[in-house]
């Protein structure tokens, strides 16, 4: 129990010392780019600087696989070098009992990391993207809820409001639709009710449309105007609508099973955020894997000049684990695999692959 408790000190370490030098080099990189972005926008130096502690967060959350594996090397290579590793080895602790400790840290810190960081990761992206929209020029348009379906649209001529009760995959055909019309002094100019609205060559085709002028007072009932067909101009574009939706990385793991039920229920597809969410859910074992991989690679005694070659293997067998784990998310959310299939198999995988590389290195 004392030697596991030294190999978690030495591995939570190790963790914390490379995790803090990520987080700074990733903060002076971001800040660098966010002022080549924003620089001529005359931005100031503080809301860039805010702009980007606010995207530290979510950079520092996609590497944390690299620094998983980072700080196993970092541990286990002053191990073998101080032979403590083979001290341990000859008390006769395998291989896989050594790795007991680590591998228990790694899964409370990618539990942390899931049930803690995520959530901050998102609220920090949501604020990233509304202060970076405001200072490009662009904003969000769509916004989903338990009332439906909200789109905004505007122009020289004011802003229009809409609100739906369903729509197609890719939110250009609308049911039970709302137009709120607005001049450009905010003032209420119409407001239309319709059947369906389909959005096509510019602009809005309504059907079975019933118009209320706003902007003559009076009863607006009384001048009420019903059509057959209605037509409302738009500046909106399918992709736009289809990347209002934002990243799922923007959405707290916590409320992201209800974000994917209202989305099903406004008519959406879910498949992306569905795969999000069971990704996320394995990123504990994937950081197990992880540190399997680094283990295997650098816990036998060093001779020679082995050392940067076992190294660069590990690194290396990583980075191929994490593009493939990449890979098969996009495949899940395209629909080419199932969304269980896509998550959970390839650290499920890497797992397999990295105990039989220890078994067969270290106790075959």
């Amino acid at each position: 129990m004392i030697l596991h408790r030294y190999f978690a000190r030495r591995f939570l370490f190790a963790f914390a010392g490379v995790f803090a030098i990520f987080s700074v080099m990733t903060g002076f990189l971001d800040l660098i780019d966010q002022l080549r972005r924003f620089g001529g926008s005359g931005a100031s130096f503080d809301a860039i600087l805010g702009l980007s502690l606010l995207n530290l967060p979510g950079a520092v959350y996609k590497i944390l696989p690299l620094i998983m594996i980072l700080a196993t090397i970092a541990m286990f290579l002053s191990l073998a070098r101080s032979s403590e590793m083979v001290v341990t080895r000859a008390a006769g602790r395998s291989a896989l009992r050594a790795l007991t400790a680590p591998i228990g840290v790694t899964l409370v810190l990618g539990t942390l990391a899931v049930a803690v960081m995520n959530p901050i990761v998102a609220a920090t992206s949501r604020q990233y993207d509304l202060r970076a929209g405001r200072l490009s020029g662009h904003d969000n348009v769509l916004s989903i809820s338990r009332d439906g379906l909200w789109l905004r649209q505007g122009g020289a001529a004011g802003q229009t409001v809409i609100r739906a009760t369903g729509a197609n995959l890719d939110g250009t055909r609308l049911s039970g639709v709302t137009f709120f019309g607005f001049g450009p002094d905010g003032a209420p100019r119409e407001r239309v009710e319709a059947k369906t609205a389909v959005l096509r060559d510019g602009g809005w085709t309504l059907s079975d449309a019933k118009v209320w002028d706003l902007s003559a007072g009076g009863n607006p009932e009384a001048g009420a105007l019903t059509s057959p067909s209605y037509r409302i101009a738009s500046t909106l574009t399918p992709d736009q609508i289809r990347d209002s939706f934002g990243a799922p990385s923007s959405i707290s793991i916590w409320d992201l099973p209800n974000f994917i039920a209202q989305l099903r229920g406004a008519g959406f597809s879910v498949t992306r955020h569905e795969v999000w969410l069971q990704s996320e859910l394995t990123l504990p074992t994937f950081l197990i894997a992880m540190v399997l991989i680094g283990a295997g690679f650098t816990m036998r005694h060093q001779r020679g000049g082995n050392t940067g070659v076992m190294v660069l293997a590990a690194i290396l067998l990583g980075f191929g684990l994490y593009f493939i784990r990449n890979f098969a998310q996009a495949l899940g959310e395209n629909g080419q695999l199932p969304v269980l299939l896509a998550a959970w198999a390839p650290p499920l995988a890497a797992i397999g692959l990295s105990l039989g590389l220890i078994l067969h290195l270290e106790d075959g």
